[in-house]
């Protein structure tokens, strides 16, 4: 449980730093190789970046869904299973 909390933190850590840099108006990482087309090129590095960062929002969902599923199975074996209904008295 503790590793998946871990690791949803780094996650949300790393796609913070990917969405940072890039640009809203689709400059980013991908305008500092304007210039020059270099070993990637200028639109395989924006197409990475745009990867990396649905990846990473992909990667905390399935962390957090897992997480919330371990903390609900861990809940019910250590609670039971019960559940509360309301008893009303007829008068």
């Amino acid at each position: 449980m503790q590793i998946l909390v871990v690791l949803i933190i780094i996650a949300s850590i790393a796609l913070g730093f990917v969405v940072l840099i890039q640009d809203s108006k689709g400059g980013g990482l991908a305008s500092n190789f304007a210039g020059s087309n270099q070993i990637m090129g200028v639109r395989k590095t924006t197409d990475l970046v745009e990867k990396v960062t649905w990846g990473l929002a992909i990667a905390i969902l399935v962390l957090c869904l897992s997480c919330a599923f371990i903390t609900k199975n861990s809940f019910d074996e250590r609670y039971g299973n019960a559940v509360q209904t309301e008893q009303t008295t007829e008068e």
